[in-house]
């Protein structure tokens, strides 16, 4: 009996010594997944919070709202306010600030700053007010002399500065230029290098077409890259914008962390439209990006006259899958299929609109409005003719961000 009752005994030892070891086992993988499923949280979390939360990518729709008209003629502080040729917003004062394409003819080169009033959410002509204007300085702290610049882009940093972009002269050889400006007194900070094939040569066979060079200019919300952009295509890449013709134009993409170029892409222009088009000075032009997000998708905008008034069309553009042709000296001398463009979908055509248009060339993102969209802000160019105006236009966004198209391409309502 007591024979049995130690087997019995070391039976259930070793019984609950294996259960022991076997509860350990259990208690560790549980730890183990318990660490895993923790990483992916985190992992989850972080893409959450990096992606689905920054500015909406996609915009499902645009409102008008309201604009504001100034006559040609209009001064403010004894310059002649016109050729608002880009604007950019500073949130954190409130104000917009818009470059002057006058090529320091009328008055020195400068940007304007302004205030508009979308609190009551629309736009009045009373809603807009010039607050200031700063005369742009060269490095050596003077004024640009008369027709040495063209500045036609702005783009706001965190940094108590903007950058601007000039197209130039290539007719006089020129070289279009993007510098870095402070507010406060508009002296040059620094200058952007331009790849040599963006530069005009006297045998006329290199370089940006007279007048179709820099008009766009963005910098990223998180500011680490800056684009932009030609009007039309470089003299080696192709055809201006024709009647049933589009034109390569060539973003360029910079790192503001080394200053350098990174990459260029290929946007495709519409051709120009042919309706009563009895002015061959006007072609299709890209006029303005605005960067969405740090992931390369934006607004453009691209304008052409059409000898009966402007047609100004908003496009969404993503960079997603588009070839890197940075590389590439001449587009007419590689094989085209082998280049894919960005992609491009049209946001809205604003002659659908019940509006006078003018020579609308600028964009920016607004305020928050009243009922919690975001607001955008188009502006024109008068090129200071009688004829035309400096008109400011208001919209209202609505935003799609990624989980909520997720949610929308899984059937989730």
């Amino acid at each position: 009996m007591v024979f049995q009752s130690n087997i019995h005994g070391n039976l259930l030892s070793g019984f609950e010594y294996r259960h022991k070891v076997l509860v350990q086992f259990i208690k560790k993988i549980l730890k183990f997944l318990q660490i895993i499923f923790l990483g992916i949280l985190v992992i989850i979390i972080s893409f959450v919070l990096t992606n689905l939360f920054t500015p909406g990518v996609e915009i499902t729709d645009i409102d008008f709202i309201g604009q504001a008209i100034f006559s040609t003629g209009y001064t403010f502080q004894k310059t002649p306010v016109g050729g608002l040729s880009g604007i950019t917003y500073d949130d954190k004062n409130q104000v917009y600030y818009a470059i002057s394409d006058d090529r320091s003819e009328k008055a020195p080169a400068r940007f304007y700053t302004l205030k508009i009033d979308l609190s009551k959410g629309s736009l009045k002509d009373n809603n807009v007010k010039f607050v200031g204007v700063t005369t742009l300085l060269n490095e050596t702290g003077q004024p640009f002399a008369p027709r040495t610049v063209d500045t036609e882009g702005i783009a706001l940093t965190s940094k108590e500065s903007v950058f601007i972009s000039s197209e130039g002269d290539a007719s006089k050889f020129i070289n279009p230029f993007i510098k870095e400006f402070t507010l406060s007194s508009g002296k040059e900070i620094k200058s952007l290098p331009i790849p040599n094939k963006f530069l005009p040569t006297r045998d006329g066979k290199q370089g940006v077409r007279n007048n179709l060079a820099f008009e766009s200019l963005t910098i990223t919300p998180n500011e680490k890259s800056l684009f932009a952009a030609t009007e039309n295509a470089l003299i080696q890449d192709g055809s201006e914008a024709k009647p049933k013709l589009s034109s390569p134009c060539r973003i360029l993409q910079y790192n503001l962390l080394t200053n350098q170029v990174e990459k260029e892409f290929l946007y495709n222009i519409e051709p120009t439209t042919s309706f009563l088009n009895i002015s061959p000075k006007y072609a299709n032009g890209l006029s303005d990006l605005l960067a969405l997000d740090n992931q390369g998708h934006f607004l453009s905008i691209e304008r052409t006259f059409t000898g009966l008034g402007f047609a100004i069309a908003l496009y969404q553009v993503s960079l997603e899958g588009a070839t890197d042709i940075s590389n590439i000296d001449s587009l007419l001398k590689v094989d085209s299929k082998t280049i894919k463009p960005v992609q491009k979908k049209l946001l809205l055509d604003l002659r659908t609109l019940d509006l006078s248009l003018d020579n609308i060339e600028g964009l920016t993102f607004g305020p928050q409005l009243p009922n919690g969209q975001r607001s955008l802000i188009l502006i024109s160019d008068n090129n200071f003719q009688n004829l035309q105006r400096t008109q400011i236009l208001a919209f209202q966004l609505r935003f799609e961000n990624q989980l909520m198209r997720l949610l929308r391409r899984l059937g989730v309502r």
